[in-house]
């Protein structure tokens, strides 16, 4: 799920957050599945007298292109559930079950042949798109196409097995997947050929990036011009300086409770550029019905008293790291790397989140409770499995031997208060190790595209990652492998640069190994992560819990383990 962003809350270390399980409500924190399946289980009949009323949600940043096949943050993800749809999707409760996968504009789940090679999907009949134009297999093929010729984030790493996706991702624009994606308008079907089994495919078809958009869609990113959806909302207008506004698609008729279920507001509206201040002060007066940035220290308290029953607090697979650029001086050292993972007190960051109760120390980029996790940690003073503490001597220690001590070091964050603070942070340490830091905060619009992108000579980046889907490689390989990397382009994953052949080699042992065995494919994606490790690409900081804060005119809260809070789904009074 991408994604670059989620809430923090910045909290001094004397701000106790009051917000108990007695008093808040949070999602089911039980193990995750390695592989996804089918359900056939019903979900709740829509509630007619819930229907209607404007949903108001308020955002200190927009996040960019609009385009679901391009856009890669969670701010926007969770928002498509309710307006595009894939040949599957993941089913749109709460708790675990919301990790299934179940059919979308398909009539089932596929039928899985050869080898587990070839899937074959029968479309839903009478779907038509906002735009009033009826959904065919020409659109599906089309949506296929267009993920290699937008150069999709996930081009490289999701769709890369379908068969003709080599010369795709060689030249975008002339992509036809004539052998990888085949409609039948008489059969009304689509088959979908990969070069090898793919026991994770059938989560890559339940994400954005494989929905279906009309077939005359253009080839570039859409931008600020949103696509016309199938789902029950439509974009009426965008404009990432002020405010999205969504409206009911009149041609949507629920099709599959479980995969797209009819929303309940009219409108949803949402706003960007207040202050975090301003956003809980708006919830608080019923002035918004929730924000996407978590409140800040001076407002933690209030909430987890006064509005606790507004408050809902959940555990995420999920982590935010700094990317250390090995292409770039000074960071093109080893011992570079390593020396900041050894000085990163992993506590100060917790602090700066929003406390204990919001987040807890990273050493691996796996989360804990994820598939593949081990209880590891190479950074820690004194050793152990667990982090302890920062060893500032051995890190200056590194720097020195390293010959690195001096230079400039730039660190790109945004520019809210929670990136900012961890950033001034991690400026003064790195000027504590001999470095000579700068700060460069910059708009959560434009910052994930603007790391990225090799041309911008980034050496330190502050981001996050939310799991797309369940499984190990959807961290290891998606933001760290060769395929992940693509230098002067915005949608370059592996913002580190980091492309060791032989931890790749051990990527796609694991991965087929998946196919057979997952058991044992987490055990080898435990040790790649470790692996990695060594090498210190990245520093993991921390894993964080999430804080929804909603108004009271607000009802039916959900929170989906795979997309979080389910918009569509809010009653509002």
């Amino acid at each position: 799920m991408s994604r670059n962003t989620r809430r923090g809350a910045l909290a001094a270390a004397t701000v106790a957050l009051t917000l108990t399980a007695a008093a808040c409500s949070s999602s089911d924190d039980s193990g995750s599945s390695s592989g996804p399946s089918a359900s056939s289980s019903g979900s709740s009949a829509f509630q007619a007298q819930h229907k209607g009323g404007t949903l108001k949600l308020v955002a200190h940043a927009a996040a960019g292109s609009f385009d679901p096949q391009v856009n890669y943050t969670l701010q926007y993800w969770q928002l498509f559930q309710s307006m595009y749809d894939g040949l599957l999707a993941f089913k749109k409760v709460d708790g675990q079950e919301s990790f299934t996968v179940v059919p979308d504009l398909a009539t089932a789940m596929p039928k899985v042949t050869n080898g587990g090679k070839t899937y074959t999907f029968t479309l839903r009949k009478g779907v038509t798109f906002s735009n009033g134009k009826a959904l065919t297999t020409d659109d599906v093929v089309a949506s296929f196409q267009r993920i290699f010729k937008v150069s999709s984030p996930t081009a490289g790493t999701f769709y890369n097995g379908i068969v003709g996706a080599d010369a795709c991702l060689k030249t975008p624009a002339s992509c036809t997947l004539s052998k990888g994606v085949i409609g039948d308008a008489k059969t009304n079907t689509v088959t979908v050929n990969l070069t090898a089994a793919d026991p994770e495919f059938e989560y890559k078809l339940a994400v954005p990036h494989a929905v279906v958009v009309p077939k005359d869609s253009p080839t570039k990113d859409a931008g600020t011009k949103p696509l016309p959806s199938t789902g029950p909302y439509m974009a009426a207008s965008y404009d990432p300086n002020r405010a999205l506004k969504l409206v009911r698609n009149p041609h949507f008729k629920e099709w599959s409770r479980e995969a797209e279920p009819e929303g309940y507001p009219d409108v949803i509206d949402y706003t960007f550029g207040q202050t975090v201040e301003s956003e809980v002060t708006a919830v608080e007066n019923g002035q918004a019905d929730w924000m996407f940035d978590a409140p800040p220290a001076d407002r933690l308290n209030e909430i987890g008293t006064k509005y606790a029953s507004q408050a809902h607090v959940n555990p995420l697979t999920a982590f935010w790291y700094a990317t250390l650029n090995v292409n770039m001086a000074p960071f093109d050292n080893k011992l570079a790397r390593q020396a900041i993972n050894w000085a990163v007190d992993r506590s100060a960051v917790v602090r700066l989140y929003g406390g204990t109760n919001l987040a807890s120390p990273a050493c691996t980029i796996l989360p804990p409770g994820f598939p593949g996790h081990v209880d590891s940690c190479d950074y820690t003073k004194g050793g152990g499995t667990t982090w302890k503490a920062a060893d500032l001597a051995k890190a200056r220690a590194l720097v020195k031997q390293s010959g690195t001590a001096g230079q400039e070091v730039g660190i790109v964050v945004q520019d809210d208060d929670v990136n900012k603070s961890i950033g001034q942070y991690l400026q003064s340490l790195l000027n504590q190790l001999g470095y000579k830091a700068t700060l460069k905060p910059l708009s959560g619009n434009i910052q994930f595209t603007y790391i990225q992108n090799t041309k911008n000579k980034v050496q330190l980046a502050l981001t996050s990652w939310y799991q797309d889907y369940p499984a190990a490689s959807d961290f290891l390989n998606v933001l760290l492998s060769c395929a992940s990397y693509h230098p002067g382009s915005d949608s370059s994953i592996n913002i580190s640069g980091f492309c060791d052949k032989g931890v790749d080699a051990k990527m796609q042992t694991a991965l087929k190994t998946m196919q057979t065995d997952p058991a044992s494919a987490d055990k080898q994606w435990g040790a790649i992560d470790q692996q990695i490790m060594g090498e210190s690409p990245i520093v993991p900081l921390i894993n964080p819990k999430m804080i929804d804060f909603t108004s009271t005119r607000v009802g039916d809260y959900r929170f989906s383990k795979q997309f979080y809070m389910l918009v569509g789904q809010l009653w509002v009074k």
